[in-house]
Parts: C-alpha cells; structure tokens; sequence
C-alpha cells in the first residue's frame, strides 16, 4: 500500500516516513502543502497523512481542492490543533479521520490501516482468500493456519491483491501502489514476486488475466 505523507515538520516527517516503512508502506514525503497538493493530484495513493498547518498552502486547503478535483483516497489528518472547529473543519473538508499531535505510532498506524481497508470495502483486520490469510494488525500471512514467510515486497503485492479481492488490478496498478516515487519501478518484477507467491500459497491463488493483469479471489468458493 501506498502513503502519502504531507508533513513540513522534517524530524516528525521523517520519523513517521521510517515508521510506516517499516510496518510494510511505500512512502513518498511532501513537506509544504503546494507540493503535497500536486503528488496527491498527480499520483495515485492508498490513503493520505495530512498536516493541517502547512506552509505555502495550508491543509485544509489543499484538502479541499483534492476532493474538488475528484480525488478520493482516504485522508487522515494530522494536526496541533485540539479545538473542535478545527475538528469539524478537516472532516467537512473531506477528512475520513482525525488525530492530534502529539500521538502513539501505534494509534495512527491502527487508524490508517482501518482507512484502507473500509476504502477498499474490508470491515475486518484479517484478508482471507480459501486458505491464504494476511492480518494486517501483525503483518503475518499463513495457509491453512501454517506461518509463510514473505519478503517486504511479496507481501505488498499480496495485501493489495486481497484488499481488492475479485477484482483484475493491472501491473501498472500494482506498481504504483506498492512501490514509493523514487523506487526504481520495474514491470518485470511483478511477474517475478507472483511467481514466488504462487511457489509459497499455490498456483491457483492469483489468476493472469492475459492482457488485463491479476486477479485474486476465493479458491474454496
């Protein structure tokens, strides 16, 4: 899954771009709001993390003219501010959440993975497919109850497929949401991490649709 960060306070920016690498994100950084208005317009992301108080253009400003523009990707705002008008302003504005600063990782990483996956029409924290399970709270993937081990990238091809479980997602697709901006993006790639998946979980769990891309669905079904 793809983030986008838009915050200008560089230590926190960083910290949080680090920690939601680490729980297995694609991060790209914007540190004013005119930057941050153009990567969420130009690119396409799983979910937002927005700072209300930004320079060059402020976030609520910026949240504005994304929903204007038709973007949809779920947006948590990230902000000092504690008063309730600055509350209800970020969620009239277009917010799916809200948290203040100062904040527990765990909480925010909690919250934006809740984001995603009702975006993507998931109610439950766990992702099942026949026997293939990913829960998304520990980030372990097990068949038929058994532990798989995956590597940082098979396992953000495997979490998108499932978050759009019965659906053809395209390669194009895939790479520009499990790969951050500066990622040397490569199309080849994603045959070869499908071809491991396949190797670890079955051949019959992802499907090549010729032409069109991959699909996921429930092979028990």
């Amino acid at each position: 899954m793809r983030v986008l960060i838009v915050e200008d306070e560089p230590n926190l920016g960083q910290q949080l771009k680090a920690t939601l690498e680490g729980a297995g994100y694609a991060i790209d950084l914007a540190t004013d709001g005119e930057e941050g208005h153009f990567m969420g317009s130009t690119e396409n992301y799983d979910a937002i993390i927005l700072d209300l108080g930004l320079p060059e253009i402020d976030g609520l400003t910026v949240l504005d003219r994304w929903r204007k523009e038709g973007r949809t990707a779920p947006v948590l705002v990230l902000t000092a501010r504690d008063s309730w008008s600055d509350k209800v302003a970020g969620l009239d504005a277009g917010a799916d959440d809200y948290v203040a600063k100062p904040f527990q990782s765990e909480e925010l990483i909690a919250r934006l993975r809740a984001l995603i996956r009702r975006a993507a029409g998931n109610a439950s924290a766990e992702l099942t497919a026949g026997d293939v399970r990913l829960d998304t709270r520990s980030g372990k993937v097990t068949l038929a109850g058994e532990p798989v081990k995956m590597t940082a990238q098979e396992y953000k091809l495997l979490s998108y497929l499932l978050h759009h479980k019965g659906k053809v997602v395209s390669r194009t697709e895939l790479i520009e949401h499990i790969y951050d901006q500066d990622f040397d993006r490569d199309s080849n790639t994603i045959e070869v991490f499908v071809t491991r998946i396949r190797k670890k979980l079955g051949q019959e769990v992802i499907t090549t649709i010729r032409g069109l891309g991959y699909s996921l669905e429930d092979t028990n079904a």
